[in-house]
């Protein structure tokens, strides 16, 4: 009695091991997003970069990105990014590939794009819908109380 039990427990566990195989990869396949032809909509990297130091006191890390979305919208992200912390930092798009001063961040193109939302961690700054990104070779961190780079991110095609 008690093998016919043991070997009916492995059958059921042996069952409900498919049965949630097989629910987790279905949630997982309405998990990602689809158009009507049924093609998958991801958000698409337009331009990416590492971020840089200024110099040896303002140091810069991580990654940036320009992202399209499946919907238009387009934002610059920050990926395992970090900066030095300073006062009134703000995020900048460049015509410069790797500005070091004031001059050369607006040098060609400039766009505020807001104020840094923190030194550490991912982030996410909505651009505007008109905006022409080939005009801008790199994302910048700028201090506009002292006039001072701390650094940017060349965003090169991926």
């Amino acid at each position: 009695m008690n093998q016919r039990r043991a070997g009916w427990s492995r059958s059921v566990v042996r069952l409900l091991t498919v049965i949630v195989a097989v629910a987790m990869l279905f949630g997982w396949r309405l998990a990602i997003p689809q158009d009507a032809s049924g093609q998958t909509t991801q958000p698409v990297i337009l331009a990416t970069g590492q971020w840089t130091g200024a110099d040896a006191a303002h140091q810069a890390q991580g990654k940036a990105h320009l992202i399209r979305l499946p919907d238009g919208r387009r934002f610059l992200r920050f990926e395992e990014f970090r900066v030095t912390n300073g006062p009134d930092l703000y995020v900048y798009l460049s015509g410069h590939r790797a500005p070091r001063n004031r001059a050369q961040l607006h040098e060609g193109a400039a766009l505020e794009v807001g104020v840094l939302k923190g030194n550490v961690g991912n982030q996410n700054y909505e651009l505007p819908a008109d905006l022409d990104l080939s005009k801008f070779k790199s994302a910048a961190i700028y201090c506009k109380r002292f006039s001072v780079m701390f650094g940017s991110a060349e965003l090169m095609s991926p």
